[in-house]
Formats: C-alpha cells, sequence, structure tokens
C-alpha cells in the first residue's frame, strides 16, 4: 500500500543529537541504555538501528537516522542498540546484524538504507512478530515491514535550481557515493532543477564507486578527487550525494574557493569550520523525523504500526533545501520556494531518473 504522513515542522526543529552515543560495532550490543524519557519514566521498547556505511558521526544520512534515535530516548526513555555495516561486507553480515537484535528481543528494528533490502525481506519473514521499518526502500511487502521513503528528485530539485541560479560558470557538478537507482534520483532532481532555471547549463556527474562496492559513501579522499576534477573543468558549484565522502567534497570546494551543496541533513551547521562557508545550501531528506515518527508511532500505540510504503515527500516537508548560509542562499529564497509549489501542485513532475 501506499501513503502519504504528514508531520509537524516541529518535531524537526526539536530534533536532539546527543553527542554522548556513539555508534557501536557489528556485535549489536552496546547501546544507549534506555537513560528513562523526558519524564523520566523509561519505556519497555527495544529499539535497534542497524546502520548503513559510515554509521553514527557520518554528519549526513546516518546521523540523521541517529537524531530521530535520540529524539525517542530523550522523549519516551526507549531502550536502544545500535550497530554498524562494515565496508564490503557479505549479504550475510546484514542478515545476522538483524537476526542478532531479534534474537536479543528488539522491537522494533530499524535499518538504515536501501542496501538492507534483502537482508529485512530474510530476517523479517524470520521473524514475523517482530517490527521492521527500513529506510529508502520499498521491496518489502511483509506484514511486519515499514518502508520508509523520501522523493529525494524533489529536494535535488531545488538545489539543482539553487545551483544554477548561482553560477557563474554555466557549469556545475554532482558527485554520487555509488551509482544505484536511488543515488540517481539526486542526480535526476539535481539536473532538472539547473536545468529548468538554465537550459543551457552544464552538470558533470560522476559515482565514486558501483555496486557491490559501497566504499563511495565512506571516502572523502576520493570525494575529494572527482570534486576537484570537476572544479579543474570549470565548474563553481558540486552537490553531493555521496554521504562520509562528502567531506572530500567541501574540502575541495574550500581549497579551489568555490562552493558545495551538501545533502541529507543542514550540513553548513555539522560541517567542520573551516569549510562551513562553501556550503551554499543542503538538499534536507529529514531521515530523523522518519524514524522518530515511526518510533512514536510504535510507542504509543503499544506495538503497532502500519506496515507498507510512507512517502516523505515536498508536501509534507520530507524533503527540501536548508537555508543556513543565508549570506548566499537568501536572495534565491523567493524563486525557489515558487518552484517548490509548483512540484507541490503538480505544475512541475520531477524525473527520478536521468
Amino acid at each position: 500500500m501506499g501513503r502519504t504522513t504528514k508531520f509537524a515542522a516541529a518535531a524537526a526543529a526539536s530534533i536532539l543529537v546527543l553527542t554522548g552515543c556513539g555508534s557501536n560495532s557489528d556485535d549489536g550490543d552496546s547501546g544507549n541504555g534506555g537513560g528513562g524519557g523526558g519524564d523520566g519514566s523509561g519505556s519497555d521498547v527495544k529499539v535497534g538501528l542497524a546502520y548503513d556505511v559510515g554509521g553514527r558521526g557520518d554528519q549526513s544520512f546516518n546521523d540523521s537516522a541517529a537524531a530521530g534515535l535520540d529524539q525517542a530516548i530523550e522523549e519516551y526513555g526507549v531502550e536502544s542498540s545500535e550497530s554498524e555495516a562494515e565496508d564490503g561486507e557479505a549479504e550475510t553480515a546484514r542478515e545476522e546484524r538483524l537476526r542478532t537484535f531479534a534474537e536479543a528481543g528488539f522491537d522494533p528494528i530499524v535499518a538504515v538504507g536501501f542496501a538492507y533490502s534483502s537482508a529485512v525481506g530474510v530476517v523479517a519473514a524470520e521473524y514475523p512478530e517482530v517490527h521492521f521499518a527500513i529506510i529508502d526502500d520499498s521491496a518489502n511487502e511483509l506484514d511486519n515491514v515499514s518502508n520508509l521513503v523520501f522523493a529525494e528528485e524533489q529536494g535535488s530539485f531545488l538545489v539543482g535550481a539553487a545551483a544554477a541560479l548561482k553560477s557563474e560558470t554555466g557549469t556545475v557538478g554532482f558527485v554520487g557515493g555509488v551509482e544505484t537507482p536511488l543515488i540517481q534520483k539526486f542526480e535526476a532532481g539535481y539536473v532538472a532543477g539547473a536545468e529548468a532555471v538554465n537550459p543551457d547549463i552544464e552538470v558533470d556527474v560522476t559515482y565514486l564507486t558501483q555496486v557491490p562496492d559501497f566504499s563511495g559513501f565512506a571516502d572523502p579522499a576520493r570525494g575529494k578527487t572527482a570534486a576537484q576534477g570537476m572544479f579543474d573543468g570549470g565548474a563553481d558549484i558540486v552537490y553531493h550525494a555521496a554521504g562520509g565522502s562528502g567531506g572530500g567534497v567541501f574540502e575541495a570546494a574550500a581549497e579551489s574557493d568555490n562552493l558545495a551543496i551538501g545533502v541529507d541533513s543542514d550540513q553548513y551547521n555539522t560541517a567542520d569550520p573551516s569549510v562551513q562557508d562553501v556550503i551554499f545550501t543542503s538538499m534536507l531528506k529529514n531521515v530523523d523525523v522518519a524514524v522518530y515518527t515511526f518510533l512514536t508511532e510504535f510507542v504509543e500505540n503499544d506495538g503497532e504500526v502500519e506496515p507498507g510504503t510512507t512517502t516523505y515527500d515536498l508536501s509534507v516537508d520530507g524533503v527540501g533545501y536548508s537555508t543556513a548560509n543565508e549570506a548566499l542562499i537568501g536572495e534565491f529564497e523567493t524563486q525557489l520556494d515558487e518552484f517548490k509549489q509548483q512540484i507541490i501542485d503538480g505544475e512541475i513532475t520531477v524525473p527520478d531518473a536521468p
């Protein structure tokens, strides 16, 4: 089934990043310990969170998921355990990570990233009484799986338009971490947005790795090299959808006196001060709110959550663009918000594939 869930914008603003809760190793046996809710009452809910490569601390996709968990810990006192995928690990390792959570009594279990698709399908079938959620995948139609997906192409359209509005060279770039249909959604939207502003704009596109090599999401050095090549070729703004590799894109922009666009979270607010000023904007993908909303539904409904696919798009502020770097993005906000409304109203249909 398909559905679109609305959520309060205030929830996103109230997400708390508890930096004392570090990511854990693959065995999933170390957690945040429950700690009590906001009223000190605690909860008997045990959440297992399985990160993709890069884990908590990637300042991007995984960190956004972690923030949603942190908010649930703060508000409901849920117990949690976190585990992180390793670069190059076998599919069976992802299955075992989820299976370990299930065997230890964790329910629900949240898998962060489409790379868990097969593993969720296998393990959820083995444990039909355990509730699973997966970010960025809608392949599983089991009654105990909630698929949380996003209209990345819509948010990417807006930052593509912003790049074209700001570019002085008429050339911009896109660095994808791994070439998959999901990351191609970012590319497709970005190119469409840039071309909506300037039909003649040049968009340089590169991917750091190909499936099954997912190291492209955790290789800042490779990200820096790719972005630097684009800047050397005339691009003056580069957008990355590359997880932890995006840090290298920011470094290249800073060293070449150009600009970069972040992804998933507002990376202007999380990046090292040495590169902060070059982050023009970020494509916001509210994974934190999706995770928090799912956990809230689970806690408040005594473990009953709706299976199927929930889509977070522009109409519910599931995606968007950041305005933290007001000095750079401010002059374009009116135009970008007009594009946003046109997409919501159906006047613009954003492609989700190149």
